[in-house]
């Protein structure tokens, strides 16, 4: 057989050779595909005339493959998922641009000019969708997700059972210093060095694991941390803590450009690993159709204007972002 100047193989008819590979006979995969058998024999015959190559041995007791056939499977197997998945997410698409209702976007500080970014884009890509706004501190971001108060949060990692998380963005995590400390004035400062200073401690409802996340704790050289009597909930809460010479607290890197406040410092810590700002969601309404749009208009947005790497500042959206 020569392929000649045939047309590329129909999705229709390499369906049809993958239900007769199972049945390995015309007339049962005729039926199970609601056709005639002779119909079927014309569309394997047709498709073996496209391909160029013989796919199926028949006689009057059974139907095999050939290897050529045998050989080609996988690939027209592909094809037909490939399609079938297209197809899906076709319908997806088109189910998407009609989405409407309302979508509770929370966020510690709800001013960012990335938030703003995102809002304008959900609104034009998705214009029957309401998108609101609210502030959740530390102490209420994974509770007000799991308890349906907030359909999405941006906030910082990591995230508790329960809730799901993509990355935004990657900071270095700074420690926050009274400005009377003589390690305030350096460049960098390491755990070790910090040993000796308590931290200040946040409130119980915050899950245990953000807590700990957040204090380095455990310390890498077994040290322990030593926790103020505080309960602090907000940013706000911990940084006054500190600038009244209370203790000192670890952060992202966002903090020091968005809580600039009079007795405090902030400088790096070359021993702990960024941090991850990120969306957050609850695990159990992963796939509604309006937190699957706001997650790619997020990964869209991060991908215009943010680069996920140590020196990132996923809150501060540069002009290009729209």
């Amino acid at each position: 057989m020569t392929r000649g100047n045939a047309p590329d193989p129909s999705v229709h008819q390499l369906r049809l050779l993958l239900v007769l590979s199972e049945e390995l006979h015309f007339g049962r995969a005729a039926h199970r595909l609601f056709i005639s058998q002779p119909t079927l024999s014309r569309h394997i015959q047709a498709l073996e005339a496209t391909l160029g190559v013989a796919l199926v041995e028949r006689s009057t007791r059974r139907v095999e493959l050939t290897a050529a056939g045998e050989a080609l499977l996988p690939h027209v197997r592909a094809t037909v998922e490939a399609a079938d998945g297209l197809r899906q997410a076709a319908g997806f698409a088109a189910r998407a641009s009609e989405l409407s209702g309302r979508l509770v976007l929370g966020a510690y500080v709800t001013a960012l000019p990335v938030i703003r970014t995102i809002v304008e884009r959900i609104h034009e890509r998705h214009p029957g969708l309401e998108v609101e706004l609210c502030e959740v501190g530390f102490d209420d971001q994974a509770h007000a997700l799991l308890e349906g108060r907030a359909d999405a949060v941006l906030c910082f990692g990591p995230v508790p059972p329960g809730l799901q998380a993509m990355e935004v963005a990657a900071e270095p995590r700074l420690v926050c210093l009274p400005d009377t400390h003589p390690l305030a004035y350096r460049d960098r400062v390491t755990l070790n060095e910090l040993s000796d200073l308590p931290t200040i401690s946040l409130a119980e409802r915050i899950p245990r694991m953000w807590r700990d996340y957040w204090a380095a704790d455990p310390r890498p050289d077994g040290t322990a941390v030593r926790y103020t009597d505080h309960n602090a909930a907000s940013l706000e809460a911990i940084v006054s803590a500190v600038g009244l010479g209370q203790g000192v607290a670890f952060v992202a890197g966002t903090a020091s450009d968005l809580f600039p406040r009079p007795g405090i410092r902030y400088v790096e810590v070359t021993d702990l690993p960024p941090c991850s700002a990120i969306l957050a969601w609850s695990a159990a309404r992963r796939d509604e159709a309006a937190l699957v749009a706001l997650r790619g208009v997020v990964r869209e947005t991060c991908a215009a204007g943010v680069a996920a790497g140590p020196d990132a500042r996923w809150w501060d959206a540069s002009p290009e972002f729209g």
